[in-house]
C-alpha cells in the first residue's frame, strides 16, 4: 500500500471512530444560557481535545490492523477472492 493510499484509508479510519467517540460521556446542559446563544440540549462540557486524542489512537490501532492485513496479501483485489498464500 502506497502512502497516498495509507493517508486516505487512515483519514476515513479517523473520521468514523471520531463520529463514533464524540458521544461518549456527554451530558447535556438541563438548564441552557439563553443569553449566550445556547440550546438546552448542547453538552455542558464536550471534552474536545479529550477526543479527538482518544480518536487518534484508535484510527492509529485500527488503521495498523488494515495495513497489516492489506500487506500481508490474504485480502488480494487482483486475484480471485480471498486469494490465500501458498
Amino acid at each position: 500500500m502506497g502512502w497516498f493510499l495509507s493517508l486516505v484509508v487512515y483519514a476515513i479510519i479517523w473520521w468514523t471512530a471520531l463520529f463514533a467517540v464524540l458521544p461518549i460521556g456527554v451530558r447535556p446542559d438541563a438548564e441552557g444560557d439563553r443569553l449566550a446563544g445556547g440550546w438546552r440540549g448542547a453538552p455542558a462540557q464536550p471534552r474536545i481535545f479529550q477526543k479527538v486524542v482518544i480518536t487518534t489512537v484508535v484510527a492509529t490501532i485500527l488503521w495498523l490492523g488494515v495495513y497489516l492485513l492489506i500487506d500481508s496479501d490474504l485480502i488480494s483485489f487482483r486475484d480471485p477472492w480471498l486469494a490465500i498464500p501458498d
